[in-house]
């Protein structure tokens, strides 16, 4: 496939000049697309030619054709062109060239637009204008992309990798529209795994969907693999791209494949649910990696504002960082539980943000217990570092089910793949490890728990989905505040606003002495006659900020109380001291169900807080509940330091060493 694309993308050569690195891919992609068309018409182009003189309505002739084209291996097509040009008759009228070529676009069936999406018309005359439409035309012309010579599977790799090409040439993410096939297949065989018999039977009809679906590599993936069970499979594609470029490549892909054209949508998935009054048999998604949602921010809170019906209902993530939504997006596009217990099933490529990002009641995290507490989260696989070609940061699969087999309910299992990645002999962008066949069946079968002892060591650990809850609680201990009108004090009060403009305050603070009062009522009364018998008069509030401000804390002062309200009495909290715990659902011998909060928590801080800290307790109205994934801490393994002598040894040595060297140069 490398061989076939640097091939394709050779035309470059011929390109640069009058155009920009930049430009390139412009060019390259739609004739690309042009010419496996042309290759995939070839042989039907008689009988295509019959059935367009014939029929007239777009109906009558995509019906005719398919019945005229298909055979066992095809679906049969459902485009066509009423033009007579291939690339190879347009060039035989060379003065004629730009117009031959726009006749043959412009041809072609309403379901086949992908050229507007191009402005194909446009680059054909401003290559002509550039003198080089002529060298394009004949170097597309002689690659030969007929299906017999280059799969759909393959035709799919290849605009990814050109896709990939002239991101980088423009000096964008290739990232965002290429995932590594290794990664999408791992992704799909996970996914499928549950459903392997099932599959295998007659007349298995899935719908397989992905809201960023790029050039359609992962529905190409998961259709091709599907079909690898069940030859007879029925599959419907569906997705929805906001790339222009991508989503005309998807689109042709989709129609050379016998797939419904209009099964894939342009728009931006987080704005506008293209498939609103659909769910799927799967969903497959890798989103963008760190896009913020800054520009799509007033639609997503109005859809997480919709009295509990949109798909951003459970929670929202920081603006900065998308990843989550889609998650949410993901989940809610799976097919319900029918009567016979079969759902959806779901794969997401995300980064590590989504696992622990967010403390307890924040959306994050909120997002998360949704996920958790509703049983959707099946498993999560961490992926080799360095899998992806713009980020070589750690990157995890999440798999999701609404109808998990009952051994799995209300678990979650979590994957160390993070050893089975091995090096590419040349890295590509940044992606330099990818996943071997061997070890992707071997991190599958640790998901379905038929590891063997001939496959390579998988670790995988399973949870309770309530083993990442927690509670935060708020531990609060007790104001003691020490009174004393120092001169540091004083200057202290004086640079307060709401105390500087008050006349008289500092000298009458100055008479008052350096008493020290361990008791805060005892001093506002000491205080408050003082500044009266000085003509100094402060509203409660400026009262508040002097003892705020002079007092210091001191384990030796009687404790604070509150002095009104309906606490009025209460030990009062120094904000200073404010701690906070957190605690699992699982804490002790206690069960894991939100009933036993109180007895939970009461037990843990009875247990680790009370002991360090007599006078602490718990303010209940702050107590917030959490969710948390923390997946490296799981499978962290501790290394012991080498032992002193060792280092000594070594330390003696690098010392020697030196010694040597400065002798030579002293020498």
């Amino acid at each position: 496939m490398s061989v076939l694309s640097s091939f394709v993308w050779s035309v470059a050569d011929t390109l640069r000049g009058p155009y920009s690195e930049a430009e390139y891919g412009s060019v390259i992609l739609p004739f690309t697309v042009l010419r496996r068309l042309e290759c995939v018409m070839g042989p039907h182009r008689e009988v295509m030619a019959d059935i367009v003189a014939g029929y007239e309505g777009e109906q009558q002739r995509r019906t005719h054709l398919k019945l005229k084209t298909r055979t066992a291996e095809n679906p049969g097509l459902s485009f066509w062109t009423t033009s007579d040009y291939t690339l190879k008759k347009a060039l035989e009228d060379p003065d004629n060239l730009a117009e031959n070529l726009i006749d043959y676009v412009g041809g072609f069936s309403a379901n086949l637009d992908v050229f507007n999406a191009f402005d194909f018309e446009n680059i054909i005359r401003t290559l002509d204008s550039r003198d080089r439409l002529s060298q394009v035309t004949r170097h597309f012309e002689s690659i030969e992309l007929s299906p017999a010579v280059v799969s759909n599977a393959d035709m799919g790799d290849l605009f990814e990798n050109l896709i990939y090409r002239f991101a980088e040439s423009a000096n964008e993410g290739a990232g965002q529209f290429y995932t590594p096939r290794d990664v999408v297949r791992l992704l799909v065989d996970l996914v499928y795994a549950d459903d392997a018999d099932a599959l295998r039977g007659r007349g298995t009809v899935r719908s397989i969907y992905d809201p960023t679906v790029g050039t359609g590599g992962m529905l190409s993936v998961a259709d091709e693999h599907l079909r690898s069970f069940s030859p007879g499979a029925s599959t419907a594609l569906f997705g929805q791209e906001i790339n222009t470029r991508t989503y005309a490549i998807c689109k042709a892909d989709l129609l050379i494949t016998g797939q419904d054209p209009s099964n894939v949508r342009q728009g931006d998935t987080l704005v506008v649910d293209r498939f609103e009054d659909r769910q799927f048999d799967y969903v497959l998604s890798n989103p963008p990696f760190g896009t913020d949602w800054k520009a799509v921010e007033s639609d997503v809170k109005a859809e997480h504002d919709r009295g509990g019906q949109g798909r951003f209902t459970p929670g929202l993530p920081a603006v900065g960082d998308a990843a989550m939504l889609f998650l949410l997006h993901v989940a809610s596009k799976m097919r319900d539980v029918d009567e016979t217990g079969r759902g959806g099933k779901a794969g997401i490529v995300l980064n590590g943000s989504p696992l622990f990002n967010g403390g307890a009641g924040s959306g994050p995290s909120e997002i998360r217990g949704h996920m958790l507490e509703n049983d959707l989260v099946e498993a999560i696989v961490a992926l080799p570092n360095d899998m992806f070609y713009n980020t070589g940061i750690a990157t995890y699969l999440w798999i999701l089910s609404n109808a998990k087999p009952a051994d799995r309910k209300d678990t979650v299992q979590l994957i160390d793949a993070t050893k089975l990645g091995t090096k590419l002999r040349k890295s590509i962008g940044s992606k330099r490890m990818e996943i071997p066949d061997a070890h992707r069946d071997a991190v599958v079968r640790a998901f379905t728990g038929t590891l063997s002892e001939d496959d390579v060591e998988v670790p995988v650990k399973t949870f309770h989905k309530r083993d990442f809850a927690y509670w935060t609680v708020t531990v609060e201990r007790p104001l003691q505040l020490r009174f004393q009108c120092t001169p540091d004090a004083i200057s202290a009060v004086a640079e307060q606003k709401t105390l500087t403009k008050v006349d008289g305050l500092s000298e009458a603070l100055e008479a008052f002495g350096d008493e020290v009062y361990l008791n805060r009522e005892t001093f506002d009364k000491a205080i408050g006659r003082h500044l009266g018998d000085h003509g100094v008069r402060l509203t409660p509030a400026q009262r508040k900020k002097l003892w705020q401000t002079i007092g210091v804390h001191d384990d030796t002062a009687d404790y604070c109380r509150v002095q009104s309200g309906k606490n009025k009495g209460d030990l009062e909290p120094d904000p200073a001291l404010r701690d906070t715990e957190n605690v699992p659902f699982g804490w002790g011998d206690h069960p894991k169900m939100h009933e036993a909060r109180d007895e939970t928590v009461q037990a843990y801080f009875d247990a680790e807080v009370k002991p360090h800290v007599a006078d602490a307790w718990i303010d209940w109205d702050k107590t917030k509940t959490g969710y948390e994934i923390p997946f490296t801490r799981h499978f962290y393994t501790y290394e012991p330091p080498r032992p002193l002598e060792e280092i000594d040894k070594d330390l003696e040595r690098v010392v020697g060493e030196i010694m040597t060297l400065l002798r030579e140069v002293e020498s």
